[in-house]
């Protein structure tokens, strides 16, 4: 046997019928203040701050990359330098 009942009713009925505790003034709270700290940061961060903290990171693996790059190109050239020189 099957039973079935349609309840129409708003979330906050839901709730409140279940016992279930009202959180929304919570999260109006937490929300304003969670928006207050992202202005501020917002205010303080400038973006050449931002890009003088990124860049010597980023240069530095660049620098990085490049030589892994021609290490390996130098590698391989040699390489192919004793393969021929291992033909003759």
């Amino acid at each position: 046997m099957k039973v079935k009942f349609d309840i129409e009713c708003t979330p906050e009925e839901a709730r409140q019928f279940l016992g279930l505790p009202d959180v929304q003034p919570m999260q109006e709270k937490l929300m304003k203040q969670l928006q207050e700290r992202l202005e501020e940061n917002i205010r303080a961060v400038s973006a050449e701050e931002l890009i003088r903290t990124w860049m010597p990171a980023t240069m530095q693996g660049f620098g990085e990359m490049q030589k892994n790059f021609w290490s390996q190109m130098g590698m391989q050239a040699g390489a192919a330098k004793n393969d021929d020189k291992d033909k003759d």
